[in-house]
């Protein structure tokens, strides 16, 4: 069975590498070929979020546009088309609509996030909200044979829209992503690992970091800010940009995993948890604010712990702080959760599975 595959970013993207890439050997196991198509290059994509050239920019999304019809040829020769949120960045559902309308190509839809809610983006502010087409999920659930979702919350969005969904969640291969054998704890480390996007939410907890750095002794590790500085006062930050050569191993050197979050929108209820299955596959305990998907993977207080106010945040810190032993207890009892709940494997066979009952 051939598949072929459209995603919005390139494999830099978390959820091009994990929604698509990763499955693609896997699926080959079972039977099924999946090409991988995505709608702007790795260049493109670091031009992006770095804002170096608006006319660039632009002239890259407007060439993306005319390379992806290519990909509407591309349709006949496959038995089904799985598209990862959307084909294009921008705009209306023009390809989904000619490979599923006019092509009578069955299609697959994978949501690992709410792109059904509007929202302002960080960097580019009001001007893309038109632009983006938000109605576009819409279409998109009502168009396909099954819906792939991230989490609940995003499944249950889908069943009100008349959808068929299956809930496959993000996960990581448990082969590379593993425990170090041996740290150097004298200092702990607190971590985050994140986006543009995503770091206001650690902005918020900032001051309650500043505030516990004045009893305890610790060391910041943030990557992935997409800011040139990032300072807190009393205490020492390490601001990295984030890699992808590095990915595993920034996981790999923190002691104590920060995943804060921000209850104020829909679409921060529509995140499926995965910086969690991360900290847990590679033995980090990590503090979370319980919110959406985030709040129900692991076993609070075992693998992890709970935080959504001020205080919470510098009272669980300081139990974490405190007690090597506890962190490491704790980090083992994460390791096992994902080798329990997340394996690519398991994953691997509901997507196969999924993929061969759409195109039947």
């Amino acid at each position: 069975m051939k598949v072929l595959a459209l995603a919005s970013y390139p494999r830099e993207a978390a959820c091009t590498r994990y929604r698509v890439e990763q499955f693609v050997q896997p699926l080959a196991e079972r039977g099924i070929t999946m090409t991988v198509r995505p709608f702007m290059d790795s260049d493109l994509f670091d031009s992006l979020y770095k804002q170096r050239s608006g006319l660039r920019i632009g002239a890259g999304l407007a060439a993306s546009g005319v390379l992806r019809m290519r990909d509407v040829l591309s349709a006949t020769s496959a038995d089904i088309i799985f598209v990862q949120r959307e084909a294009m960045l921008l705009g209306p559902p023009v390809i989904e609509w000619l490979a599923n309308r006019v092509l009578r190509r069955p299609m697959v839809l994978d949501l690992d996030d709410a792109t059904y809610v509007p929202y302002t983006s960080p960097t580019y502010g009001r001007f893309t909200k038109a632009l983006k087409f938000f109605g576009k999920t819409d279409y998109l659930i009502r168009w396909s044979r099954t819906v792939v979702c991230g989490n609940q919350t995003i499944a249950e969005y889908v069943s009100s829209k008349g959808g068929h969904t299956e809930i496959i969640p993000t996960v990581v291969d448990l082969e590379k992503f593993r425990p170090r054998e041996s740290r150097d704890e004298s200092v702990p480390v607190l971590g985050w690992v994140g986006s543009h996007s995503t770091f206001p939410f650690l902005e918020s907890i900032l001051p309650a970091l500043s505030e516990l750095a004045k009893s305890n002794s610790f060391k910041l590790k943030i990557v992935g800010s997409g800011r040139a500085g990032v300072s807190v006062p009393g205490v020492d930050v390490e601001n990295l940009e984030w890699n992808l050569e590095r990915e595993v191993e920034d996981f790999r050197s923190v002691d104590i995993g920060l995943y804060p979050l921000n209850a104020d929108n829909n679409w921060t209820m529509g995140k499926s948890g995965f910086k969690a299955i991360q900290w847990m596959a590679v033995g980090i305990p990590y503090v979370v604010t319980p919110i959406g998907a985030a709040g129900e993977i692991g076993e609070a207080n075992v693998t992890h712990y709970f935080a959504s106010t001020h205080d919470e945040w510098i009272a669980k810190l300081k139990v974490l702080l405190a007690d090597a032993q506890n962190r490491r207890a704790m980090g083992e009892a994460g390791r096992k959760y994902a080798l329990a709940h997340f394996s690519l494997d398991a994953q691997a066979d509901k997507l196969a599975r999924v993929l061969r009952e759409a195109a039947s």
